[in-house]
């Protein structure tokens, strides 16, 4: 587990440079807490934490668990979703919303700031809300 938070960790701080611009900040620039830019880099570290074994270190519902698990975890990269959906199965946990009850509720572990940040993550990776 450590291994894949490393390397998601890795992979965030590479590509945060690339979000502003060659000019825009100089490196090693810290986001602005109340940025976009920075609750995605947070909530990336949420995921690589907290999703990365169920839904995979691509997010597309292949991670070393999903095999254990019928339904599948989701493929969050093409979920249609809205961002209130993922915050309350995030909170609630499938069972609670009438899906996979083996999806956990994370309520009593994550603040609401993480939430916001992993739902920002999700929107940020998922192929359907792009245009």
């Amino acid at each position: 587990m450590a291994r894949v938070a490393r390397a998601v960790f890795a992979a965030l701080a590479l590509a945060a440079p690339a979000a502003f611009g060659a000019d825009a900040a100089p490196q090693g620039a810290l986001l602005p807490k109340d940025s976009t830019d920075a609750a995605v880099f947070r909530g990336g570290l949420v995921f690589a934490n907290y999703c990365v074994t169920c839904h995979g270190i691509n997010a597309d519902g292949n991670g070393r668990a999903a095999r254990l698990y019928t339904p599948r975890p989701a493929n969050l990269r093409m979920s249609d979703k809205n961002d209130d959906y993922f915050g309350l199965i995030i909170r609630k946990g499938g069972g609670m919303i009438g899906r996979s009850e083996f999806m956990p509720s994370w309520e009593a572990e994550l603040t609401e700031e993480q939430v916001r940040d992993l739902v920002a993550y999700l929107r940020s990776i998922n192929a359907s809300s792009r245009s």
